[in-house]
């Protein structure tokens, strides 16, 4: 393989540029442009343009052209497969974050709701605070009137001994 291979990158020196990095050979054609020109055009016509011009440009290897639709037809399937999978990917992460938000806004719904039940019974306990107080005002009074009235009976008590 190594004999063929020497033997075909010296072939293609003399076609174009041939770049080797590794285990990778870039080839790139001399006069690329008239090539391509050659070989879309009809083979009746030309032929006297491509023998004056150099050599021309070989005859395509069927099985390979085979090979190359097999190939383009598996990374077709291959493709088409990837499509599917990022398509249910995304509905799932969609429908994941549809849950997300919905469960945000009941939250901050029942959050909202939460918070107005408790405003409701701080002003309702502020009231009865209220209220207690204005009950509780007599009561400085009453003290101070039981308090006479038992130094009232001890001094009775003290004229009764």
């Amino acid at each position: 393989p190594e004999g063929r291979r020497a033997t075909l990158a010296s072939a293609l020196e003399l076609e174009g540029t041939v770049l080797r990095e590794g285990r990778l050979t870039q080839f790139v054609a001399n006069n690329l442009e008239r090539r391509i020109r050659l070989s879309g055009a009809p083979r009746g016509e030309p032929a006297a343009a491509g023998a004056a011009g150099g050599s021309s440009i070989p005859a395509i290897d069927p099985g390979a052209l085979q090979d190359v639709v097999a190939l383009a037809g598996q990374v077709a399937a291959q493709v088409d497969e990837l499509l599917r999978n990022v398509h249910c990917g995304l509905q799932a992460l969609t429908a994941l974050s549809v849950g997300c938000i919905q469960t945000y806004r009941d939250g901050v719904e029942s959050l909202g709701e939460a918070a107005d039940l408790s405003i409701r019974a701080m002003y309702a306990l502020v009231a009865r605070c209220e209220e207690l107080d204005r009950a509780m005002q007599p009561v400085p009074a009453l003290a101070k009137r039981i308090r006479d009235m038992k130094g009232t009976l001890e001094r009775l008590e003290g004229l009764c001994k």
